[in-house]
């Protein structure tokens, strides 16, 4: 046991996966890789400080279930660490082993929260590595499917990740350490299993060599690689995006001009930003093809839980569209809170003796007497034109698109209507109705504020 608790402390200072004093979550199954895991930790707990404590996740997937749970039990018992059994459901639908693991992660998640375990320590090894990378290269995985299993993500670390099956069962025997074998290891059923008990010894008889150590040194490579990609990625998601809490809004011919691979992280970095959990290597190169593909995209789509949406020189990531401008009635004289868009119009009612001309595109002004009820605030609609001065007409959908305003923004400009009539587009354009004249009486003076303060707190801000 020795040997095995040795690699293990050398595996956790290499990939610094422990600073000492932490409450570790431990993932027992009962077989012998997490046995072996269990009672190396247990070994270090004293020079490491560790508080452990085990959770045993039964899937219910066999009617003997029981039998593994209560085996868990008493080996925790025996070490004097606590221990927890929490029965998962599995999913139906898709493949069984993808649900139970879905299933198990997220068991072992929230274990961790409710204990206060800082780190999720998982029974892989460099046995599980190999096979990984053996399947993902069947699939025509790329690199970042050939870097294979992490040692840490989030707070799941892999302290046997660098430890063959047959060290941690020779390490459990020969302190006479029982374990438990799931017989679903030996299901041919499952593609791992094929790999396992089959493709990996013909590969060993047929070249001589041992193809678990080439497929790990694969996994490192690969990995130091994926993680270069993943620096140079962040740097230019960092220099080029405008990152906020619900959404990445990237530059398209910047990201079109990037290597493809560095193009494909960023997007990936930018749905993890979003918090996509989904599997992304694949997802990144769908959706950068989609991205910059020649012909535009008009309609958004979803990909890893992300909504992605190109307009011009703009492609935002989301985790949902933008919710558009409603219809409200506007107040006057006061504030029309537009909360869809965290903005408000105030109109005010003022005489025309002594009034100036506003310049600002932001504020508009209208002779109130020439103005036809009712007035209203609300997103564009089809078949919506601005009345020009000077006669003809001016679409609204043409204005937006010609002043570069996003498609995904298009549904939150307001447009103000009087009598059914669009008299502005409120930043953009006013239209030639109710202009101001030596007769004017009294003005309608209406400004537009973007993310002002509290309307009711004074003067608003003017764009």
């Amino acid at each position: 046991m020795t040997g095995l608790v040795e690699a293990v402390r050398a595996t956790l200072r290499r990939h610094a996966m422990l600073v000492g004093g932490e409450r570790v979550l431990v993932a027992v199954s009962g077989g012998a890789d997490s046995a072996g895991l269990l009672h190396a930790l247990h070994a270090l707990a004293p020079s490491l400080r560790l508080t452990l404590h085990v959770l045993h996740v039964d899937h219910g997937l066999r009617a003997d279930s029981s039998h593994d749970a209560a085996f868990v039990q008493a080996m925790a018992a025996r070490l004097g660490v606590a221990c927890e059994v929490v029965r998962v459901t599995v999913s139906a639908g898709g493949s069984p082993e993808a649900q139970a693991r879905a299933a198990r992660y997220a068991a072992l998640e929230g274990c961790a929260e409710r204990v206060g375990a800082a780190r999720i320590a998982v029974g892989h090894t460099r046995d599980d590595q190999a096979e990984t990378v053996l399947m993902r290269v069947l699939e025509g995985a790329g690199p970042r499917g050939l870097a294979g299993i992490p040692f840490q993500r989030g707070r799941v670390i892999r302290p046997l990740l660098e430890v063959s099956r047959r060290e941690i069962v020779a390490a459990l025997r020969s302190l006479d350490i029982s374990w438990m074998e799931d017989p679903s290891n030996l299901d041919r059923a499952f593609f791992r299993n094929r790999v396992r008990h089959h493709i990996l010894p013909f590969l060993a008889m047929a070249s001589g060599a041992d193809p678990v150590a080439a497929l790990n040194r694969t996994a490192v490579r690969m990995r130091a690689l994926i993680e270069m990609l993943d620096a140079r990625a962040e740097a230019e998601l960092k220099r080029l995006a405008v990152v906020t809490e619900d959404e990445v809004v990237l530059s398209h011919p910047l990201l079109s001009a990037m290597p493809r691979a560095v193009a494909a992280t960023v997007l990936r970095l930018a749905a993890s930003r979003l918090g996509c959990r989904a599997p992304l290597r694949a997802w990144a190169h769908r959706g950068l093809s989609r991205v910059l593909c020649e012909r535009p995209l008009r309609r958004p789509f979803r990909l890893g839980g992300v909504v992605v949406e190109v307009s011009g020189a703009q492609v935002r990531l989301a985790a949902r569209p933008r919710p558009p401008l409603g219809t409200h009635a506007l107040v006057v004289p006061g504030c029309t809170l537009l909360d869809e868009i965290g903005a408000f119009v105030e109109a005010r009612v003022v005489s025309a003796d002594g009034y100036e001309l506003p310049r600002a595109r932001d504020r508009v002004a209208f002779d109130v007497d020439a103005l036809s009820a009712p007035l209203i605030v609300r997103a564009r609609r089809p078949g919506d034109h601005v009345d020009a001065f000077g006669g003809g007409e001016r679409r609204v959908k043409s204005l937006l698109i010609d002043a570069k305003v996003p498609r995904w923004e298009r549904a939150r400009v307001p447009v103000i209507e009087a009598g059914g009539q669009v008299v502005w587009v409120a930043g953009l354009r006013r239209a030639a109705a109710a202009p101001l004249t030596s007769s004017t009486r009294s003005v309608l003076d209406l400004t537009f504020v973007r993310h002002g303060r509290n309307p009711h707190s004074g003067a608003p801000e003017r764009h």
